[in-house]
């Protein structure tokens, strides 16, 4: 899979995480992963990406960043999306999740190196 551009313009951002129970680690991964790769392959869609957290293996980090509204609706709405989440709702105990969705005025580039000596 290639990088992802973080420096292309998003509208729609999109930050959530989920703690699951060990039990249904497993069937949360499989439910996800066919998820990700439809989004990464959808118009609009400038990065989408699931992550294990290093210190839980039970908790993921989800971001992803959308073109625009359109583009975050129609993801919204693909079947792709509609899979993964009923599978999760019907299969997977969520301990904890939070999700929150920005809607982008302006962004700026944020490296961090050059305070560094």
């Amino acid at each position: 899979m290639a990088d992802h551009d973080k420096t292309l313009s998003t509208e729609v951002t999109v930050s959530a995480y989920y703690r699951v129970h060990p039990e249904d680690r497993q069937a949360f991964i499989d439910a996800v992963i066919p998820e990700m790769r439809a989004a990464q392959k959808m118009p609009g869609c400038i990065y989408y990406a699931f992550a294990q957290d290093l210190t839980d293996p039970n908790t993921f980090h989800l971001l992803e960043g959308w073109a625009d509204q359109e583009a975050y609706e129609n993801h919204e709405e693909a079947e792709s999306f509609l899979s993964a989440l009923s599978t999760v709702v019907k299969t997977v105990r969520i301990l904890h999740r939070e999700g929150v969705r920005y809607d982008i005025a302006r962004m700026h580039i944020d490296d961090p190196r050059g305070k560094v000596s």
